[in-house]
């Protein structure tokens, strides 16, 4: 089955209330209205009881299409947003915080720097070593590391400056759409 729920549900203290979903390998497509809409059916006058609930994804995919009517006639209409999901877990606690975990078993992979980025980040080993001084050297060893952190926030902050870029250009194009830079 693509959709598992159980709730659990207690007369006494001891044994409270508990919602836990699975939804594995599913694949569907929901209107972003379907979404809004759902709104009003959440809001309440009187604070409901926070019930604890698990929610499981694996190996989902879901695509969102925006399906309201369109500012511009001429422009093609958004994009659908793709959300795949490997596996993730939502918990929801007696204080009634949720917490997004990704759970760290032996499938599942672990936090590594990509390659790219690591030999692109790794500071020549040579010039380091060749300092006269070994307090020049100390010095320049603890520096390695704060500019490589500048250097990836540099990266970060010049890439976001070519989004907004690309996307005034949309912008402009949406009302000219022969404009050239």
């Amino acid at each position: 089955p693509e959709v598992c729920l159980r709730l659990q549900s207690g007369p006494g203290p001891a044994q409270q209330s508990f919602l836990r979903v699975l939804l594995q390998g599913c694949s569907t497509q929901l209107c972003m209205s379907s979404l809004t809409g759902l709104g009003p059916f959440l809001e309440d006058e009187v604070i409901p009881e926070v019930i604890p609930m698990e929610i499981e994804v694996v190996d989902a995919k879901i695509t969102l299409k925006d399906d309201s009517p369109q500012v511009y006639p001429t422009s093609p209409g958004p994009l659908p947003i793709i959300l795949a999901v490997d596996h993730v877990v939502v918990r929801r606690r007696d204080d009634g915080v949720f917490y997004l975990t990704a759970p760290q078993g032996k499938d599942s992979p672990k936090e590594e720097e990509p390659v790219a980025v690591a030999e692109e980040q790794k500071a020549p080993a040579e010039p380091v070593l060749a300092t006269p001084s070994a307090g020049a050297c100390g010095l320049q060893l603890k520096q390695v590391p704060e500019l490589q952190r500048e250097l990836q926030t540099m990266k970060l902050a010049l890439a976001e400056a070519n989004m907004d870029k690309a996307r005034l250009l949309q912008e402009i194009r949406k009302y000219n759409p022969l404009f050239q830079l």
